[in-house]
């Protein structure tokens, strides 16, 4: 059965996928602390987050953290939306909005938020997704009708990169090689070097060597 929005609850039931403790709290605090909302659930990896989906009844929102040990929130986000069709989801995290947010819209989340943004900003973004719509920051907005209009560019160079590439330089620039990569995404170590390869290419970088120092750059900037 699909979550789906139930009038018999009189506030929306929200789950939080994060594996910050200290975040965690923080959000169950402020999300408890506002009318309307009450969290029913929460995960620190993927796999727990599907374990409690597949638990709890009458889910309204989940709200996910890109970064996840397991597999990224992205991918979560396309398989929460494959299986409960009608869930809503938002995600938070502390990585440059004008790399992800498009990419979430395009998996079907509807908004992100920075971690860094004042809680009020992420109230309004849970009330405006639950009530149907959509929740970017005026900047994102601004700039996506922009690109849409064929005005402008998508945003850092590395925007250009599929989701699956993304997750790659991310990974390479915490240090990881590529059997570990490999083994995190469960793909062939040919695989990776075929990614590594199109991300040289996409970013127009020489080396692996430059390819290492422009990766740890980016994974330090979005720190």
């Amino acid at each position: 059965m699909n979550p789906k929005e139930s009038q018999s609850h009189s506030s929306a039931r929200i789950v939080i996928v994060d594996d910050h403790p200290v975040m965690l709290m923080g959000l169950k605090h402020l999300i408890t602390s506002a009318d309307g909302l009450a969290v029913v659930g929460e995960a620190g990896t993927c796999a727990e987050a599907l374990a409690v989906f597949a638990s709890c009844q009458d889910i309204d929102l989940a709200i996910i953290d890109v970064s996840l040990p397991d597999r990224s929130g992205l991918e979560l986000l396309k398989e929460l939306r494959i299986v409960w069709t009608e869930l809503k989801c938002l995600v938070i995290s502390s990585h440059d909005e004008e790399v992800y947010a498009e990419r979430v819209l395009r998996a079907g989340g509807r908004g992100y938020v920075m971690k860094d943004r004042a809680p009020e900003q992420l109230v309004e973004a849970i009330q405006k997704v639950l009530a149907g719509g959509i929740f970017l920051s005026p900047k994102m907005t601004a700039q996506m009708m922009e690109t849409f209009a064929g005005g402008g560019s998508s945003g850092s160079t590395v925007s250009a990169l599929t989701d699956r590439e993304l997750e790659v330089f991310r990974a390479i620039g915490e240090g990881k090689t590529s059997r570990e990569v490999a083994g995190e995404l469960g793909i062939s170590i040919r695989t990776i070097d075929a990614h590594r390869t199109h991300i040289k290419d996409k970013l127009q970088i020489k080396d692996a060597a430059e390819l290492s120092y422009q990766a740890i750059r980016w994974v330090e900037s979005q720190s």
